[in-house]
């Protein structure tokens, strides 16, 4: 699995000065990839889960301690976020971008900062052999 997130986060190019907004962050494995490459950047990781933002926390401990990451426990839908805005709005395998992904992007737009970008990515969890 980090093999993969590494090659999404790559693929965001995040710029050492972004702020950063994950939906569905789970364990917080691409919140500590991303968090790697911010300097004066900050990231924001949301998922719907207490249990995950727990563990995410806890994985990024360092990066929470020094103000770069935060977490917050809400559903998308429910997800107040006031004036803030952000360079980078990304998801991976969160299953409204790809079951509909107007209506998600509607929900993240109004966070978007100017030239800002969404991305989403979604591809099937591998079987493991036997």
């Amino acid at each position: 699995m980090t093999d993969r997130l590494r090659t999404i986060v790559e693929q965001l190019d995040i710029r050492p000065d972004e702020r950063v907004l994950e939906i569905g962050c789970g364990h917080g494995v691409a919140v500590t990839l991303v968090c790697e490459r911010l300097e004066a950047g900050r990231l924001t990781a949301v998922d719907r889960s207490p249990t995950m933002v727990e563990a995410a926390a806890r994985r990024n401990a360092t990066y929470v301690e020094a103000g770069t990451a935060e977490f917050l426990v809400a559903a998308l839908e429910d997800l107040e976020l006031g004036d803030r805005r952000f360079d980078t709005i990304f998801a991976v395998r969160v299953g409204l971008f790809a079951r509909e992904p107007a209506r998600a992007r509607a929900l993240v737009e109004p966070w978007l900062a100017p030239r800002g970008r969404i991305a989403s990515f979604f591809d099937a969890p591998r079987r493991r052999p036997r």
